[in-house]
């Protein structure tokens, strides 16, 4: 389903408001392009059905190094190959080496 499976973040990750996240357009990803950050998914957040209701409709994922990181929207990840889907909506903030954010991009 991912691409690999990571118990942390292998990058600093820059402070993104949900603000600098809504100038991101969303595009289309495959799922099996994803490393996601998070080993564990909470079962009571995938089942909900708002779960999505006070943030952001698509996941964030950080682009570095070459590697697109799921970092926020496994649950909805998840969700997207429940319903047999190979993609999914993502935000994509691209990241310099340093793990600078490349707003200009």
């Amino acid at each position: 389903m991912f691409r690999g499976v990571l118990d942390e973040r292998p990058y600093d990750p820059p402070a993104l408001s949900l603000r600098d996240w809504a100038t991101i357009p969303p595009r289309q990803v495959r799922l099996n392009d994803l490393i996601t950050v998070k080993a564990e998914l909470r079962l009571d957040v995938l089942l909900a059905e708002d779960s999505t209701f006070f943030g952001d409709l698509f996941g964030h994922v950080f682009e570095w190094q070459g590697e697109l990181y799921l970092d926020d929207g496994l649950h909805r990840a998840v969700q997207a190959a429940l319903h047999q889907r190979s993609t999914m909506h993502v935000r994509v903030a691209r990241l310099a080496d340093d793990g600078t954010w490349r707003a200009a991009d």
